[in-house]
């Protein structure tokens, strides 16, 4: 009897065991290789949730879409009047309109990366508990908004460069680079602040103070080689400032007086890849925590 029982015992096991093996944890991190394939997998759903949040973001409001183009515009306008013609940070700027207006172009992108970043993953909970997809979708999601409104920017910096005096060179071609550059960095610098966000909810309302600070200490409104030609280590510390980096290399393809040293373009490269496989890393270590928000 008791080997007829374990006989009859023996075909229910197998099928338990064989499960066992094919199973792992409910929203596991899965290896950073594979991780980078679902990414890859979800490209087409990622492309179409950016668009579809860029066109609801503005959908309420009664110029819409041109508010991509205002905001930063209005930002270099009160910019211009505070400290082009009250402080007087022009003096020894070439060109001070094209200078201001690149920079405030090309910073507003970091910072608005940055911000909608922070609040990728609080502002998505019933999407991540709902739906089974890489969460870093949603920082790149962010990013990529951001950089559609940086293009669409792009189409009115430019005239406005040209208005200034300046004319098309080869040299123009050096903004494309540029561009890669800084998105690269931005989207890393979203990677990080998405997973401290999601964990440390008081960071999205010290950001705009960090953020702030970090406009101040960027260059946008004085140059830097003009401030600190009598501070050298000052000079030093202000060009390691990713910020100011990715401005200055627009500034120097845009403007024909502007001038970067290729330690310039070595710095911004360096803090571009470091940010985005660094940022990547982050932020998929903690993959499986996203949801308990």
């Amino acid at each position: 009897m008791t080997e007829l029982r374990l006989a009859a015992d023996a075909p229910a096991a197998a099928p338990v065991s064989a499960l066992r093996e094919g199973m792992q944890q409910a929203g596991a991190r899965p290896r950073l290789g594979a991780y980078l394939g679902q990414l890859w997998d979800r490209r087409h759903f990622i492309a179409s949730y950016t668009r579809a949040n860029n066109e609801v973001m503005y959908s309420r409001s009664f110029l819409g879409q041109l508010w991509q183009v205002l905001t930063p515009l209005l930002n270099a306008a009160v910019y211009y009047l505070v400290f082009g013609l009250l402080l007087h940070t022009s003096r020894g700027t070439p060109n001070f309109v094209a200078f201001l207006v690149i920079g405030i172009f090309v910073f507003h992108f970091i910072q608005q990366s940055v911000m909608r970043g922070s609040k990728s993953i609080a502002n998505n909970q019933g999407l991540i508990r709902s739906l089974h997809f890489p969460r870093a979708a949603l920082p790149i999601s962010t990013t990529g908004q951001t950089c559609i409104q940086l293009m669409v920017s792009m189409v009115v910096m430019v005239p406005i460069v040209l208005l200034t005096g300046e004319r098309p060179a080869l040299r123009w071609l050096l903004v494309v680079p540029d561009l890669v550059l800084v998105t690269s960095f931005a989207l890393g610098a979203a990677f990080v602040i998405a997973r401290i966000s999601a964990h440390i909810p008081d960071t999205t309302a010290l950001l705009p103070f960090v953020l702030r600070s970090w406009l101040y200490l960027s260059g946008i409104f004085y140059s830097i080689e003009h401030i600190t030609k009598h501070n050298p280590s000052i000079k030093i510390l202000l060009e390691l400032n990713p910020g100011a980096e990715y401005v200055e290399l627009a500034r120097a393809a845009l403007i024909q007086d502007a001038n970067v040293q290729l330690r310039i373009w070595a710095f911004a490269t360096a803090w571009a890849v470091v940010a985005l496989v660094g940022g990547l890393v982050f932020f998929w270590r903690a993959e499986e925590t996203y949801a308990r928000g």
